[in-house]
């Protein structure tokens, strides 16, 4: 269980708030709330206000308050409650508030942490990270798939000091919100999965949509991707693009020279063996799926534990028990004797792609069906 950790006094301080105290006698702040739904211990929670297109959350403070929340961080002090014991941070954004106190827990820490962006992937490479590293001690993960500005700083405020290693994905939908999410999670070790269309319409070209999610990784000392995404590899290999200098990359390539050269990949009815070339020595891996996007996932995988150093028998023995992630590709059986592939996290062409992919490697069912809503992170107009 989460111990309290911050006196609200302390957190005021740290935003360089304005606040209105009525409450002396509480207990410490171990809980960042920013959904009304999701409150598990009122007591130790402090309640974000944050402002969205649909919601204003100053709407839920009387609400919250009679559930027992006494803390909260605000932009308006019309919202403060009259006559009732609870504190207040008054800000300018909460959610930029929220950020700022989950970037100064993060420097509290100093075990490595693991960042992860790019188009797809990002949640299957991180939880497959977690399975194929937690036999070492505690690790600390985003839930989920909370990579967005709300989800990183959420992610960032479980970091404890029991942990060994955190592992945290972020993702971005326009220009300008990654460098908030590098200050928050603030990452050692990066991993770029691929580049895709996902949020096209935000960017005016690809490599402009490159060069943001690499603000991830201004800070890093090594950073895996894969050299066959050509557009990666130039950004990468670019001048300004990594601020340090002394950056080690570790590439995977099917094409061409790299750290970790990828041979064949041969597919059998329930697995798939990949075979590789690293330091001048014969590896393969074995893992329990025949998809593209999982082969191309467990290799970010692979790259990343040679590069901390694995044995090649403790990767390959870990990487045959990888499981499935929820809501990724999620097999489910369904009625009338049929099967139903759960993708409905992500939206987005190269995710449809993949999950057509996918829906192609099953071979039980004759008749297929697609279920689709409406894509409005393709970049192309509705025309087209």
């Amino acid at each position: 269980m989460i111990q309290a950790r911050y006196r609200f006094e302390e957190i005021v301080e740290v935003l360089k708030a304005a606040s209105e105290i009525r409450l002396t006698d509480h207990v410490g702040i171990s809980e960042l709330l920013t959904d009304s739904r999701k409150l598990t211990r009122p007591d130790h929670a402090l309640y974000f206000a944050i402002q969205g297109e649909r919601h204003d959350g100053h709407t839920f403070i009387a609400q919250l308050y009679e559930s027992g929340v006494r803390h909260f961080v605000i932009s308006r002090r019309e919202a403060i409650l009259p006559g009732v014991d609870a504190n207040y941070a008054i800000v300018e954004d909460p959610l930029l508030a929220m950020q700022q106190l989950a970037a100064w827990h993060r420097r509290h820490y100093h075990y490595p942490v693991i960042g992860i962006t790019g188009s797809n992937g990002k949640t299957v490479v991180k939880e497959w990270l977690f399975q194929l590293l937690r036999e070492e001690g505690q690790i600390v993960r985003s839930p989920k798939s909370y990579n967005s500005q709300v989800g990183v700083p959420l992610s960032v405020w479980q970091m404890e000091a029991d942990c060994r290693l955190g592992i945290f994905e972020a993702g971005i939908s326009m220009p300008g919100e990654m460098k908030r999410l590098e200050e928050i999670i603030r990452p050692d070790i990066g991993v770029f999965t691929n580049i895709g269309s996902a949020h096209d319409e935000s960017f005016s070209d690809m490599s402009e949509k490159i060069r943001e999610k690499m603000q991830l990784f201004r800070h890093v000392s090594e950073l895996v991707y894969c050299k066959d995404y050509t557009a990666i590899n130039d950004c990468i290999q670019g001048e300004g693009i990594v601020e340090n200098k002394g950056l080690k990359l570790f590439t995977w390539s099917r094409k061409s020279r790299a750290d970790l050269q990828v041979g064949r990949i041969t597919k059998r009815e329930h697995e798939s063996e990949i075979q590789g070339i690293y330091k001048n020595e014969f590896i393969r891996i074995r893992i329990p799926f025949i998809d593209d996007a999982s082969i191309e996932n467990a290799i970010n995988c692979w790259s990343l534990m040679l590069l901390l150093g694995y044995r090649h028998e403790t990767i390959a023995e870990r990487m045959e028990m990888l499981s499935p992630v929820a809501m990724r590709l999620e097999m489910k059986e369904g009625i009338n004797n049929c099967s139903v592939i759960n993708d409905s996290y992500n939206s987005d062409i190269g995710s449809l792609r993949i999950a057509l992919d996918f829906l192609n490697q099953q071979k039980q069912h004759l008749k297929r069906t697609l279920i689709l809503s409406d894509i409005l992170q393709s970049g192309r107009d509705e025309g087209q």
